[in-house]
């Protein structure tokens, strides 16, 4: 988020140079600089024995499939958003989550914090914000996912993590 008016007084916010961040946008009335603020996202790829979950989403891109995501809301840890994003939108309880790394998803101001999950326990019961979830084999996992960049840079980190050839 790119701040032009102040959020506490409604003025236009000037610019204040702040060492090395350079020109932020400033509130001279409220005395409060104003940074940047991406968005925060996690992405999540949740492995079972030799597959892994996919997800068809063509609010998201048309022609691909997709791992589980979501927004972290406020109040909620990322890792606590981890775990309610996979069982909000498969009906999945997952397990040894861990950290792979960011991405930052520029053309919508996106920090995007990547993991990898472990099957746990449940049947897959889809979201309505979900056309199709499934279990694929890891194989076929980059070849499903022909839009999606960032979510194969994140399979093949976790096919590395796994030490899968």
């Amino acid at each position: 988020m790119k701040y032009k008016y102040c959020p506490i007084c409604g003025r236009k916010l000037n610019t204040i140079n702040s060492w090395d961040e350079g020109e932020i946008p400033y509130c001279p009335i409220d005395n409060m600089l104003y940074f940047d603020t991406p968005t925060p996202c996690i992405i999540v790829a949740v492995i079972k024995d030799n597959e892994i979950l996919l997800l068809k989403q063509s609010y998201i891109f048309k022609n691909s499939k997709v791992l589980v995501s979501g927004y972290v809301t406020n109040g909620e840890t990322v890792e606590e958003t981890v775990f309610r994003e996979v069982k909000e939108e498969t009906g999945i309880v997952i397990e040894d989550v861990k950290y792979l790394g960011s991405e930052y998803l520029e053309s919508k101001e996106i920090i995007m914090l990547t993991f990898m999950a472990k099957y746990k326990e449940g049947k897959i019961s889809k979201s309505p914000e979900v056309e199709h979830a499934e279990w694929m084999s890891l194989d076929n996992a980059l070849y499903e996912m022909k839009e999606d960049e960032i979510g194969k840079r994140i399979v093949r980190k976790t096919l590395k993590e796994i030490g899968y050839n």
